[in-house]
């Protein structure tokens, strides 16, 4: 009994010294985790500490920033105009005037135009043809210089401003068909007597004629307006006449010029109406026929 109590107290001895000696060396080792658990700690929020005042001042930059920007506009704004601006202001304000005031071409007004023409015909000399160049004696009758005309025509609009020559000018260019009525007088008709006897030498009636083609540069003023006059300084004719010249030499076909001028008025959208006077000129006769002449009337034109 007493060996076992000896032993209980040599066990209970042995583990309160080992305690001792245990207890500094745990001390320490919690306190270095406490002290490294302080310090991880304190880094951290040092740390966010850092990051958030960075934050404040980028932020705190960017609103210096912007109030610098809206003081600089407010000077600018409360800036009096220099002269060179207010010449610039007042040479736009002017432009928008004139852009304002400008006529402004109707929708319905168009560039090209088809037209058709009409009137008087008069010619320098009568047409000497075929069948009225034998002697009066057989009655025959010499052609008449006065008649009427009627024709067609198309512009197409080229340029509009004369290729920088002029403003408000345009070019265009024309193709024109031109029938041309001298009237009636008696021909020599060889083979044809008044009784319808074969053989025999008669007069009969025929109509002469003449049809112009025509193409020419053609110049129209005032564009954007409703009055537009116009010139033709030079154009191209073909002359067919009918009957064909004199007995012997008998030709159809004789080149000339023509000139000519007139005005379209724009009535209503693409309407136009209007007066056209043209003089046709060749530098030689046609076997003797002369082809100058000299038409004038009125025209009715649709745009296009």
């Amino acid at each position: 009994m007493i060996n076992k109590t000896k032993l209980t107290l040599s066990i209970a001895t042995a583990t309160i010294v080992a305690g001792a000696l245990v207890s500094p060396q745990a001390m320490a080792h919690a306190k270095k985790n406490k002290h490294h658990v302080i310090t991880e700690s304190s880094s951290s929020y040092s740390h966010s500490t850092s990051h958030s005042s960075a934050k404040m001042d980028a932020l705190e930059a960017q609103l210096q920033n912007m109030q610098a920007e809206i003081n600089n506009l407010r000077a600018q704004a409360h800036r009096p105009i220099t002269s060179a601006e207010a010449g610039k202001v007042q040479e736009l304000d002017q432009w928008m005037t004139s852009v304002k005031s400008a006529p402004k071409d109707s929708k319905h007004s168009k560039d090209n135009m088809m037209y058709f023409r009409g009137g008087f015909s008069g010619n320098d000399s009568s047409l000497v043809a075929t069948t009225n160049t034998l002697p009066a004696t057989l009655g025959t009758t010499p052609g008449h210089t006065g008649g009427w005309n009627f024709g067609a025509g198309i512009d197409f609009s080229l340029n509009d401003n004369l290729y920088g020559l002029m403003d408000k000018t345009e070019l265009l260019g024309e193709l024109d068909l031109n029938y041309v009525d001298l009237g009636k007088f008696n021909s020599s008709a060889l083979g044809a007597a008044p009784n319808g006897i074969a053989g025999g030498t008669g007069t009969t009636t025929a109509s002469q004629s003449m049809l112009r083609i025509n193409a020419s540069p053609k110049i129209k003023f005032m564009k954007g307006s409703s009055l537009r006059p116009w010139i033709i300084p030079v154009g191209f004719t073909l002359n067919v006449i009918s009957p064909p010249s004199q007995v012997n030499a008998i030709t159809e076909l004789k080149p000339a010029m023509n000139f000519g001028g007139g005005v379209d008025y724009n009535v209503w959208k693409s309407l136009y109406v209007g007066a056209d006077v043209r003089y046709f000129l060749a530098t030689s006769t046609l076997d003797g026929t002369n082809v100058n002449g000299l038409t004038a009337g009125g025209t009715l034109g649709f745009g296009f």
